[in-house]
């Protein structure tokens, strides 16, 4: 009996002491309400980034973007890298063209925005992808 106790007493120690160590080890876990506007928010964002990519794959804005210069994988890549405010600014931009007779107007207008916004992106250093812009001193 006493070298049972003996031996119980070290083991109940060290059992002790893992779990004590194994509490301190993991973190609690943390759980929140997710609200319905966060929700309503990540679908808009993701609607209006389908939107763009859909407009991207348009053969008159490809052609145009070729005739830019730009590769379309990048501008695929330029679109998921927008915040979501102004993928929703872009994406707004495109449902207010005119669906008839301006239509190639109102698409060298929105690929001219996509190119102002790689050279800008260009321009602070985030990307390379024309020669022609001074790189900014964000690259890393």
């Amino acid at each position: 009996m006493k070298a049972l106790r003996r031996v119980a007493k070290p083991v109940c120690y060290a059992v002790a002491a893992s779990l004590l160590a194994l509490n301190l080890h993991l973190p609690n876990a943390q759980a929140a309400m997710v609200g319905t506007g966060a929700v309503v928010a990540s679908a808009q964002s993701q609607q209006d980034r389908s939107q763009l990519h859909a407009a991207l794959e348009r053969q008159e804005v490809r052609a145009r973007l070729v005739a830019l210069g730009v590769d379309t994988r990048q501008a695929h890549a330029r679109v998921d890298a927008l915040s979501d405010g102004e993928a929703r600014d872009l994406a707004r931009r495109l449902d207010q063209m005119p669906a008839g007779g301006d239509a190639f107007g109102g698409l060298v207008g929105a690929a001219v925005f996509v190119f102002i916004v790689l050279v800008f992106t260009d321009l602070l250093g985030l990307t390379s992808v024309f020669p022609f812009t001074n790189k900014g001193s964000l690259r890393t």
